[in-house]
């Protein structure tokens, strides 16, 4: 380890707040993420217990903010005058710098008229919407409960009010061929988001999906197939004019999501709401991922954190690391030491050098990155490297 942490980032104070809204309509089958379904007789008690934990943690603080970040769950299955009031309590607890970034994650269904006039008028300028696919059978297969007419309508309407728009989109869909792929990409291009995410279907354990395929009843996508499929994300979009900047990310010029990178750069971030993560002081919590036990400790004023880890240096500089090759210019050398006390060789070693040797990853000009073949294999490189 160098002698000293020049720029200890970790421990500056967060400018960066996530708040997670678990409500759902439905659960779809290869969702694991903190939610509960057909449970809207919680939402007041949500609203309640977010209040109390907001000024639990921030007191009378109301720290300023560079990125707000509103997921879930379905932050826009609340009713207009749930969102209100969930708009108005967090505000009431952070002030946001001019030109800050606020996203909210939306389904295409919820983004009726008054809907988006409630979302502009708190002020949220950026709109990440669950799109998954524009086909009707993937859709389905998905349990979406959207098609592509009220994807299209819900686009028109939020153009009016908020122009900088982000749809995720799933790849890896049995029964999905790399020309419906194909087909999904130039759908997207057309509608002209500013900010693409594309995703490979993950089989998560204690999912719906992941039964099914146990069960023999789904078939995974043959990896060449993904692989096919990814590798078009890659040409694609970039040739649309939407820059891939991370392993998952494309964007268009001045469109980069900056709260996301906020993760990728490990820096510290504020989370509020079940399953929510925090990262403060170069410590790493986690709330409780049951929405009911969580509210049940809030409202009693118990502690919501299950998982709780002081990290090392040496964990933080690894965990900048493996984070930072995400993005695709990778990580600058010398800054990384600065802020981390770690040069790239004492703790990638024999493993970089391999990956080096591979094509996997690319030394220049003192950064290190995962090279275009590198992103294929990302996750296999990055445990490595942890």
């Amino acid at each position: 380890m160098l002698a000293t942490i020049l720029d200890p980032v970790h421990l500056r104070a967060p400018r960066s707040a996530y708040v997670h809204v678990p409500f759902c309509v439905h659960r779809c089958g290869y969702c694991d993420f903190t939610l509960v379904a057909g449970k809207d007789q919680l939402i007041d008690d949500y609203l309640r217990a977010l209040a109390l934990q907001l000024r639990s943690v921030l007191g009378d603080e109301r720290p300023e903010l560079d990125t707000l970040y509103f997921g879930g769950g379905t932050p826009t299955h609340l009713s207009v005058t749930q969102l209100d009031r969930l708009f108005t309590l967090v505000a009431s607890h952070v002030r946001l710098t001019p030109g800050a970034e606020f996203t909210v994650e939306a389904n295409p269904v919820d983004l009726d008229a008054e809907r988006i006039d409630r979302l502009a008028a708190a002020g949220v300028n950026r709109i990440s919407l669950g799109v998954q696919s524009f086909d009707a059978e993937i859709l389905a297969l998905l349990e979406r409960d959207h098609r592509e007419p009220q994807i299209v309508a819900g686009l028109e309407r939020l153009r009016a009010r908020i122009d900088n728009v982000s749809i995720d989109l799933i790849f890896g869909v049995p029964g999905q061929s790399l020309d419906l792929w194909r087909t999904t990409l130039e759908q997207a291009i057309c509608l002209r988001p500013r900010h693409v995410s594309t995703y490979g279907l993950t089989f998560e354990r204690g999912t719906a999906f992941w039964s099914r395929r146990e069960k023999g009843l789904l078939r995974p996508a043959p990896e060449e197939l993904e692989g096919d499929m990814y590798a078009l994300a890659m040409e694609q979009l970039p040739a649309a004019g939407r820059e891939q900047y991370e392993i998952s990310s494309f964007a268009a010029a001045g469109f980069r999501s900056r709260h996301n990178q906020v993760y990728w750069s490990g820096l510290p971030y504020h989370g509020f709401g079940p399953g929510a993560a925090r990262y403060l002081q170069g410590i790493r919590e986690r709330e409780h991922r049951s929405v009911t036990n969580w509210l049940a400790n809030v409202l009693a004023g118990r502690s919501t954190v299950a998982e709780r880890e002081q990290l090392s240096d040496e964990d933080r500089a690894r965990e900048r690391l493996v984070l930072g090759l995400r993005r695709t210019e990778g990580i600058e050398g010398a800054q990384f030491s600065r802020e981390t006390g770690f040069a790239f060789r004492e703790l990638a070693g024999p493993a970089m050098d391999r990956f080096l040797q591979q094509g996997l990853l690319e030394e220049r000009d003192g950064s290190l990155r995962l090279s275009r073949a590198g992103r294929f294999v990302a996750d296999a490189v990055i445990v490595e490297l942890l």
